[in-house]
């Protein structure tokens, strides 16, 4: 969950909009395809708060890893069955509901284990109360196989992701760094112009922004950042134009 709504860059990705392409992507994206030579990305947003999930897979092997499966599983299956790739792990980037509540049924469906920071554990055991914020039903439990613990490092193909232990927008967030495509999934820790909320269970805003400046903003300015809502940017650009790092 992000602070406000921001207008969306354009960035060199081929969009969908309703079945069709477009030259310019708006907040009502159907699909995000990023063509990558050697890793296949693609950008779903779901659920009531379009968050962003990302499917990332390997064009050789047909591996695949999602993170924040959110909500609408279906459409994520139909994309990995476009695709033919085959999911070999679930990582949350953090526990709340937008990002986690489809976690479960993707789980079923593909026999994929789920990755969590066990600093969020509590917070997954509270979608109940979660889903009373939004007024939406509460999704299955999520049975957590692996912790996405700080230095953890999965593989996909040739290409290795490592996890970051953000912590701020809550205790456990998570972002993932993809040294060989130069890209980094930040969940809700850092947005284009903002930062991840910290008024809700878990937040805190000085170890927020000391996850930002110690463990993001020391990556290459030319990395491409994937928030976990709206538009892209980079490192470098939000070093230069994000109101909320100005005093870092």
């Amino acid at each position: 969950m992000k602070e406000s709504v921001r207008n969306i860059h354009k960035p060199r990705f081929l969009f969908e909009y309703k079945g069709q392409p477009a030259p310019y992507p708006t907040l009502t994206l159907q699909r995000i395809d990023i063509l990558k030579t050697r890793m296949i990305h693609v950008i779903l947003p779901v659920g009531l708060l379009q968050c962003n999930c990302s499917i990332l897979g390997d064009e050789a092997t047909r591996e695949a890893i999602v993170v924040d499966p959110g909500d609408e599983i279906g459409r994520i299956a139909a994309s990995l069955k476009e695709h033919q790739l085959t999911v070999k792990a679930i990582v949350i980037t953090h526990a709340h509901i937008d990002h986690i509540a489809g976690a479960q049924k993707l789980k079923a469906l593909t026999g994929a284990p789920v990755y969590l920071n066990p600093d969020d554990e509590e917070l997954a055991q509270m979608l109940d109360v979660q889903a009373t914020w939004l007024g939406v039903q509460k999704p299955d439990p999520v049975e957590i196989d692996s912790p996405a613990a700080d230095g953890t490092s999965l593989t996909l193909g040739a290409a290795a992701i490592h996890l970051i232990h953000t912590p701020g927008h809550t205790q456990g967030s998570v972002c993932l760094y993809i040294p060989s495509e130069n890209k980094l999934i930040a969940g809700d820790t850092l947005f284009r112009d903002s930062i991840g909320r910290t008024d809700l269970p878990g937040g805190d805003t000085r170890k927020l922004l000391s996850s930002v400046k110690t463990r993001l903003l020391v990556l290459p300015e030319q990395t491409l950042v994937f928030p976990g809502h709206g538009p892209s940017t980079t490192i470098g650009r939000e070093k230069d134009h994000n109101p909320f790092l100005r005093n870092l």
